[in-house]
């Protein structure tokens, strides 16, 4: 489990990067009792959060990795599109998670295997297990970008926003840039 502290808190990387959380400085929050994560790691700050037994205030999911609304064939075109020809596909991966920004990520490039995309495709956000966090008083804070080409940022809003505060960014893409 990949996880930096450089900031005063706990925050995973996102799929094939490591070290970015310097990108998202404006929604984190520097306290040793916030976990936050970015797309991948959003799914592993969730399930450290929830099976934490150390206090958490603050969990701050940046772009959550968001797939149980796609079918089968999409997650099995994902893997068989990763196994053909890894580089290509985490290539064309980073700038789709950059889009629409300039911003480059190129010395965030850490690749992640096909377990770790497997895992985050088929991964399944679980309503009772966000309550079960917030009734440890853990406030959960979700940030989407509008022009995602990632995930389907109305989905993942039409979930997250019935269960905790959720910040939809129209103009901006998965990196909560635009």
């Amino acid at each position: 489990m990949k996880h930096a502290e450089r900031y005063s808190l706990r925050y995973f990387n996102g799929f094939s990067l490591c070290s970015e959380e310097g990108l998202f400085r404006e929604y984190l929050v520097e306290s040793e009792l916030c976990v936050a994560g970015f797309s991948y790691g959003a799914q592993q700050a969730f399930e450290y959060a929830l099976h934490s037994k150390e206090r958490v205030d603050r969990l701050i999911l940046l772009s959550p990795a968001f797939f149980q609304n796609q079918k089968p064939a999409f997650i099995r075109a994902q893997l068989r599109y990763f196994d053909a020809d890894r580089d290509a596909y985490v290539s064309q991966f980073l700038k789709n998670v950059a889009y629409p920004s300039n911003t480059t990520l190129d010395d965030h490039l850490c690749v992640g295997s096909r377990e770790a995309l497997e895992s985050l495709l088929t991964y399944v956000w679980d309503a009772e297990k966000i309550r079960r966090i917030q009734e440890r008083g853990t406030v959960v804070e979700v940030f989407l970008g509008g022009k995602d080409k990632i995930i389907d940022a109305a989905a993942a809003y039409g979930f997250f926003s019935s269960y905790s505060v959720t910040y939809f960014i129209k103009d901006a893409g998965h990196l909560l840039k635009t």
